[in-house]
C-alpha cells in the first residue's frame, strides 16, 4: 500500500491522534479516579500524572522553542489540578507541540529537536505520554476505578481515533 500524504500531514495526524487519546482518557476517568494513587509516600495521583505529562511538554518546549512555551500551564508536584484545568492545558499544549514538530520538520530557525532528529523527538514525546497513560490505567484498575472496556481498547485504535 502506498501512502499519498506528505510527511507533514502524517506527522500532524500522528501527533493529533496521540492528543485525542489523552483527551479521551481524561474524559473517561471518574472524578474519584482522578484522586487515586498507588503511592504511600505522597506521590502523584492520577490528576498529578496528567499534570506531569503537561509540565513535561512545557519543559521540552522551554528548551527547544521557548516562544511556544510562553503562557502554557505548568503544574508543580503539589498542585491538584481540576479536570477542566487539565483539559484546557492539554488543548493549549497540543497546539504548541504540533507547531514545534512541524517547525522542526520544516527546518525553522530557533527550533531544535533532539540531537538524533525529528523522529526521536516525536518518539520521545509519544513514549513519555504513553508510559504515563499506562501508569494511569494501572492506578485506576488497582484502586477499583477502572475506565470502561471500550475506552481501554480505543486508546489502541490509532486508525480509528
Amino acid at each position: 500500500m502506498r501512502y499519498h500524504r506528505t510527511m507533514r500531514e502524517a506527522l500532524i495526524d500522528a501527533w493529533r491522534t496521540n492528543c485525542r487519546i489523552n483527551h479521551l482518557l481524561l474524559e473517561k476517568v471518574s472524578d474519584a479516579g482522578l484522586a487515586c494513587t498507588l503511592s504511600r509516600r505522597g506521590g502523584r495521583d492520577v490528576a498529578g500524572q496528567f499534570a506531569h505529562v503537561l509540565t513535561n511538554r512545557v519543559w521540552q518546549l522551554e528548551k527547544r522553542a521557548k516562544d511556544l512555551a510562553a503562557g502554557l500551564q505548568k503544574f508543580s508536584a503539589q498542585d491538584a489540578p481540576t479536570r477542566e484545568e487539565l483539559q484546557a492545558a492539554f488543548t493549549a499544549s497540543d497546539a504548541a507541540v504540533e507547531t514545534f514538530l512541524v517547525d522542526v520538520l520544516e527546518g525553522q530557525p530557533k527550533r531544535r529537536g533532539f540531537k538524533k532528529g525529528l523522529f526521536t523527538t516525536f518518539g520521545y514525546l509519544v513514549a513519555h505520554e504513553s508510559h504515563h497513560r499506562g501508569n494511569i490505567l494501572l492506578t485506576l484498575k488497582t484502586c477499583g476505578h477502572n475506565v470502561d472496556k471500550a475506552t481501554r481498547y480505543a486508546i489502541w485504535g490509532w486508525d480509528q481515533l
